[in-house]
């Protein structure tokens, strides 16, 4: 609960307590904040279960932490059944993208070689994806709307 408190905070907050409630009135404030926060767990814990019964024995496996959406995101992605851990250990992602380059590199050495040789269809079936920019012809005009004038 306390666990990003540092000694001298922790020094801090019991040097203020001593001088904020005297040490003769300090045991009985510790006193009366553990029993609060123990009435206050057992009102949670018998909420909890309160809900749990009302919800039936198909939700016995309920977790309230589930609620929380990270956990329950890493419950579901770590759930062997689903067989995701083999899809991401299978996944290699820099051999991927050497892949995907390595096509690039050679699409752009096949569009090259096909078009100083002449020969179109000769790219062995491949798409070619590369942008090119289209040389409108010099006789062709752009068209003309009459409104826009």
């Amino acid at each position: 609960m306390f666990n990003d408190i540092g000694p001298l905070e922790l020094v801090t907050l019991i040097v203020l307590a001593v001088l904020v409630f005297g040490p003769d009135k300090l045991p009985k404030v510790i006193q009366d904040v553990t029993r609060t926060i123990r009435k206050i767990r057992e009102f949670s814990e018998s909420a909890k279960n309160d809900i749990r019964e009302e919800l039936g024995p198909e939700f016995k496996d309920f977790e309230f932490e589930d609620l929380n959406p990270k956990t329950f995101i890493r419950k579901q992605l770590d759930n062997e059944d689903l067989g995701l851990k083999e899809i991401r250990n299978g996944f290699d992602l820099k051999k991927e993208m050497a892949e995907v380059t390595d096509a690039v590199h050679s699409r752009d050495s096949d569009t090259s070689s096909a078009s100083s040789s002449g020969a179109a269809g000769s790219s062995g079936g491949r798409i070619d994806m590369t942008k090119k920019p289209e040389t409108p012809d010099p006789d062709d005009r752009p068209p003309f709307d009459a409104d826009a004038t």
